[in-house]
């Protein structure tokens, strides 16, 4: 006889509604079973559909209602589901309490360690100290102590190890030495870096530390923090003079007494950081201009800017000074004098209607100057015709094709050409004027080129080849990065190398020999290897080699080959006088060096000591352009290279914000920038001068 079958409902989307159910065959005799089993799961209408022994066995075939509670195996109904409101309610205290305990644990773990900072023992013991490093040996050409060891030499066993490392000297702190520091390995070199001042500064945020939209401890950081990440050392002091032919360095300080003492610092490896200064462009009256290149200058600017506003407000300042001390004057169309612009300009409508009176605001006036016929003459056009039309809705006065002749204490004189060519003088009051206007080259810079001669050509910059090593130095000892230095691009004479070799090869004479298209391409090669920025203009050789084959005798002569790789080298421009440029030969540097100590032990194990070595262990330098950007108030711009460009409003000033918040050089100072854009949200600029 068959055993009776009871019949069970598949659970639906909607829990136990009685819809799309399908009959499941279920044996009475385990049914029974379950039927004496206690229930002790609650169950809600609604949320979770409930077990199969939850159902009574009398019924097996009845579907249930959402209007019949679900009873247990007992009778008794049971529990309901709780309003959402009651559970919005829990969940949002559960979550508020939740918060205020972590809040309050992270409170008290800071508080102690921040107990755990202070230091009430005395945490010192004895150091050893070598008598040459505190009595160094005299000698070199002007008979100087020559610091052959440091005076932390022997703090402890790491820094023991590296005494007799090869010695590395980075004169100057900036983009390009940070990166360098950031990038070598810390166990290969003796490091020593010189600078004048004793940190890093940010400077692309530099014009907003003018207006006090960013504080000024909020872009620099502490140089001995960064050296210490390598183990190295820090010598605030200036560079004076190199040595080539005996290595060394003269460096100059002040001591105590305000008296300069001079000694030399010996170098295996040296490389030049140490920036640029403003190009004067030969203009009287400088003096009465202001520069932007350091935090003292920032501070100098924001102090001169407040004071005019405070002079402008007095009773006693007539109508006609009033106007002179609010006009403001910028000197160069680049991105730091856009961006300064455009931070004062912020700083005029959104501070100081608010906290001065309203009549200034009707009299201040802003006026840019540039050269050129557009600002940002450097990105790409769209880009430049945006800002010009931001700075025209924004009152701001842009005088292209214009040159500044002279400018005096009350006023600036220039020639502007009109729509004929013709240069009419011009003038205008000024009560303040920014120089921003390129750059050339340091009075050490300068030094350096004239006792190199001949091999130092460029009158702007430290001229090196394309692995940065400074021409006319012995190579591998003396290099140069950033913006005191660059890039030499002259292919065309380094064309008889090429042939040369080329010739040696084939036993021929290099001025009268024919090159083929299969030798082309491998002078192409060498020339691609040799000047990596020349890729771009040899991807099509073919086309290249028929365009200067002008006979058709399906050879290049000398002189054909010459005239091809001149025009390939005047389309090359030099490298941008910019912080990404010199962070990424910072970077190339570092990476270098560290092959070359890695590859130094098999090197001296086959006795080669002499010739090309970086280029045998390591590539040429790359520049990548990876875009610009620049703040316009309010808004800013962005060139990609390409053709491609971003412009916009805010969403844009967030963007840009974001790019130089994560370039950064630590945490510390991402964490002061993030308070300084909310301490102007929410109170507004500093409007205070020291």
């Amino acid at each position: 006889m068959q055993r009776p079958v009871a019949y069970l409902s598949r659970f639906g989307r909607n829990g136990l509604t009685g819809r799309g159910y399908t009959a499941v065959p279920f044996p009475c005799k385990q049914l029974n079973v379950l039927s004496n089993l206690s229930v002790k799961r609650s169950y809600y209408w609604g949320r979770q559909s409930p077990k199969p022994s939850a159902l009574s066995p009398q019924t097996p075939w009845q579907k249930l209602s959402p209007q019949q509670p679900i009873r247990s195996v007992s009778g008794k109904p049971l529990p309901q589901q709780r309003s959402w409101i009651l559970n919005f309610g829990y969940r949002s205290a559960a979550w508020l309490g939740g918060s205020i305990l972590f809040l309050s644990a992270g409170v008290v773990v800071f508080f102690l360690y921040d107990a755990s900072t202070y230091r009430e023992d005395l945490s010192y013991r004895d150091i050893h100290v070598s008598e040459i490093a505190l009595s160094p040996r005299l000698g070199g050409p002007k008979n100087l102590p020559i610091a052959e060891v440091q005076i932390d030499d022997d703090d402890c066993a790491e820094m023991q190890r590296q005494k007799d490392k090869p010695k590395l000297v980075i004169l100057g702190g900036g983009w390009g030495s940070v990166a360098l520091l950031k990038t070598l390995n810390p166990d290969e070199y003796h490091i020593t870096l010189v600078s004048p001042t004793n940190y890093f500064l940010f400077t692309p945020m530099l014009p907003s530390a003018t207006v006090g939209t960013l504080e000024f401890r909020s872009l620099v950081e502490p140089i001995r923090r960064i050296v210490a990440g390598v183990r190295g050392h820090f010598m605030r002091a200036s560079a004076e003079n190199i040595e080539f032919s005996h290595k060394l360095v003269e460096i100059s300080q002040l001591d105590a007494n305000g008296k300069e003492v001079r000694f030399y610092l010996p170098y295996d490896k040296l490389v030049i950081g140490v920036g640029s200064t403003t190009n004067p462009h030969g203009v009287k009256g400088l003096e009465n201009c202001h520069f932007l290149k350091d935090i003292e200058d920032a501070q100098k600017i924001r102090n001169h800017i407040l004071t005019n506003l405070e002079y402008a407000c007095l009773p006693t300042t007539p109508d006609a000074e009033r106007r002179r001390l609010l006009s403001f004057v910028v000197s160069g169309g680049g991105p730091t004098g856009v961006e300064f612009a455009a931070e004062l300009f912020d700083l005029l409508n959104e501070d100081i209607t608010a906290h001065f009176p309203k009549i200034l605001r009707n009299e201040i006036s802003v006026h840019l100057i540039q050269s050129r016929g557009h600002i940002l003459n450097t990105y790409d056009e769209a880009v430049s015709r945006y800002a010009e039309d931001r700075f025209s809705r924004d009152q701001v006065e842009v005088l292209t094709n214009s040159r500044v002749q002279e400018v005096q204490s009350d006023k600036i004189i220039f020639t502007q050409k009109d729509e004929n060519g013709k240069s009419i003088t011009k003038e205008i009051p000024m009560g303040f004027c920014l120089w921003s206007t390129g750059v050339s080259q340091t009075a050490f810079c300068q030094k350096i080129s004239a006792a190199l001669g001949s091999a130092q050509t460029n009158r702007h910059a430290l001229e090196t080849d394309t692995h940065l090593r400074l021409n006319g130095t012995p190579l591998g000892d003396v290099y140069a990065i950033g913006d005191c230095s660059t890039v030499q691009n002259n292919v065309a004479d380094h064309l008889v190398t090429f042939v040369r070799n080329l010739a040696w090869q084939q036993g021929k004479d290099p001025e009268t020999m024919q090159i083929t298209f299969g030798e082309w391409r491998e002078v192409a090669q060498k020339v691609r290897k040799r000047f990596p920025q020349a890729a771009d203009h040899l991807k099509r050789l073919d086309k290249l080699f028929e365009a200067y084959d002008v006979d058709q005798s399906g050879t290049l002569d000398f002189g054909e080959l010459r005239e091809l790789l001149m025009q390939i080298d005047s389309k090359l421009t030099s490298l941008p006088a910019t912080a990404q440029r010199a962070h990424q030969q910072g970077q190339y540097l570092g990476h270098k060096f560290n092959k070359l100590s890695r590859a130094a032990p098999g090197l001296k194990m086959n006795d080669v000591r002499d010739g090309d070595v970086d280029e045998a262990v390591y590539k040429a330098f790359e520049y990548r352009h990876l875009g610009s950007l620049a703040y316009i108030g309010n808004s800013a711009v962005f060139d990609l290279g390409g053709g491609w460009n971003l412009t916009g409003g805010l969403w844009a000033v967030y963007a840009w914000r974001s790019v130089y918040f994560a370039q950064s050089v630590s945490f510390r100072t991402r964490c002061l920038l993030a308070m300084d854009w909310a301490k102007r949200t929410l109170f507004g600029r500093d409007l205070m001068n020291w």
